[in-house]
């Protein structure tokens, strides 16, 4: 089940938002350092993460699923934020380069559907990013943050999800050291909480990230059976100019094409 979309607003206010979004976005950007003249689309709750791309990349939009609900974005110019039903997104055919998911596969209740979406409107080379939460770490423990809601996961449960649905895994990552109910110092120090728990505790990231490419197969080509001439059986006395002593007429350019 979503969270309700003015929820996950709220809580990106508050300083364990604030840390989230800024130690996640640092691993989305070391993992995706250049998207320049590139499509990206965000899907689920993905605006907090989708900014520093914005005026990089091509195309910035996201799509929030109609069970979470949706929110303008960005707060000033011209909306790129739209409702959507998860299992039909409004897009044409390899329409993005990139695709970013966030709040959205771990409260999805129809995961195939929607990852056929996604591979859909991927172009042949597309890649997708996939945020959850760790089934190993502190965050997926605490109900008062949307880490702590729907379905978390280890990092071979996602490589596997991903890998039936036809995206192959290239690249992890994870993010979240800092405990999610932390006295005010320590998520101030969130910074060396990544750098100590990226070093020595990678299995209790609060998330896991996983960068999976389309999976794109060649086909070949039917060949077409040669055509086998035949002898054609006609009546006697009825053998279009061709002489028969038996009533077997070979066959004629113009009856056997």
């Amino acid at each position: 089940m979503y969270p309700d979309v003015a929820d996950l607003r709220d809580f990106y206010q508050t300083p364990a938002g604030r840390i989230a979004r800024r130690m996640i976005r640092r691993q989305v950007r070391t993992m995706w350092p250049n998207l320049r003249d590139l499509s990206v689309l965000g899907v689920g709750y993905a605006t907090p993460y989708l900014r520093p791309f914005a005026e990089q990349a091509e195309r910035v939009v996201t799509v929030m699923p109609a069970q979470q609900g949706v929110l303008r974005w960005p707060a000033e110019g011209g909306a790129r934020a739209a409702l959507t039903e998860e299992n039909e997104l409004p897009f044409l055919d390899a329409t993005f380069d990139r695709v970013v998911m966030v709040h959205a596969l771990e409260a999805s209740e129809q995961l195939p559907a929607l990852l056929a979406e996604v591979w859909r409107i991927l172009v042949g080379n597309g890649r997708l990013l996939v945020i959850v939460p760790n089934r190993h770490g502190l965050w997926a423990r605490s109900d008062r943050t949307p880490f702590g809601q729907g379905h978390p996961y280890t990092p071979a449960q996602l490589a596997r999800l991903l890998d039936r649905n036809r995206f192959t895994p290239s690249q992890n990552g994870e993010a979240l050291f800092c405990p999610p109910q932390a006295p005010r110092g320590w998520v101030r120090s969130g910074e060396a909480w990544e750098k100590i728990g990226a070093r020595w505790f990678p299995r209790f990231a609060g998330v896991i990230m996983i960068e999976s490419v389309k999976q794109v197969y060649a086909t070949t080509p039917r060949r077409r059976r040669a055509l086998t001439p035949v002898r054609a059986l006609l009546p006697v006395g009825q053998t279009d100019g061709v002489a028969s002593r038996d009533g077997i007429a070979p066959c004629s350019r113009r009856r056997c094409p």
